[in-house]
């Protein structure tokens, strides 16, 4: 296997065990991908993240196919939407945090409470009508949440943070989630004061290059 290839399949694995480890995912729940070449590598389906190895990790192309008997994820559909609709968009991370979640359930968006909520693109993070798991639906649902956005929540399911690096969906996911968290906590004492449009698109300008990046980049 050459050496890129092993390193972006090294990136997922260890990318799957961080979400647990971080708490915004639990099982084998959640999935990442990342682009390669003219498909994308995509975590596979039911394998425990602590038996994964980089083998392990499929590669799909474009048409949905692959090969060999190791199955895609479930929700490799819509891995393949974000990445064949959105050029940028080079790794996807599907997770079920617990605060994300909660607020699918209610089929709820998390509004401007926080100027972190410029991270998602927008004012808002929106959350796509529900359809069940794997399916076209959800994959289209999810695409029209996504629009001007970099993550979403999905009805009584989950979240997908997306970037153009994996490291950077990853930092999306966590900020997702603690933005989730602070918007319950916040409902449960009378709800949030909501900044205005205006001030996130002032924060948006400023975040154009706010995120992690290679040192060589931040220096």
């Amino acid at each position: 296997m050459k050496s890129k290839e092993r390193a972006v399949r090294d990136e997922i694995v260890a990318s799957c065990r961080r979400m647990n480890e971080l708490r915004i995912n639990q099982g084998t729940s959640g999935n990442v991908s990342a682009r390669w070449k003219d498909g994308l590598l995509i975590s596979p389906s039911g394998l425990p993240y602590d038996e994964m190895s980089p083998d392990d990790i499929v590669f799909l192309r474009m048409d949905g196919t692959y090969d060999g008997e190791i199955r895609p994820s479930s929700e490799w559909r819509f891995h393949r939407d974000i990445m064949r609709s959105r050029p940028e968009v080079n790794a996807v991370v599907h997770a079920h945090p617990t605060y994300c979640t909660v607020l699918a359930i209610r089929g709820m968006e998390i509004p401007a409470l926080h100027y972190m909520i410029a991270v998602a693109g927008g004012p808002n993070v929106r959350c796509a009508p529900y359809a069940t798991y794997g399916t076209e639906e959800l994959s289209r649902n999810a695409l029209q949440a996504l629009e001007g956005r970099s993550c979403c929540l999905l009805a009584n399911h989950g979240m997908i943070a997306t970037g153009d690096s994996l490291k950077k969906a990853m930092w999306l996911a966590v900020e997702l989630e603690t933005l989730a968290r602070q918007y319950v906590l916040s409902l449960m004492i009378g709800g949030p004061n909501l900044l205005t449009d205006e001030e996130i698109g002032n924060v948006i300008e400023r975040f154009k290059d706010y995120g992690p990046r290679a040192k060589a980049d931040a220096a």
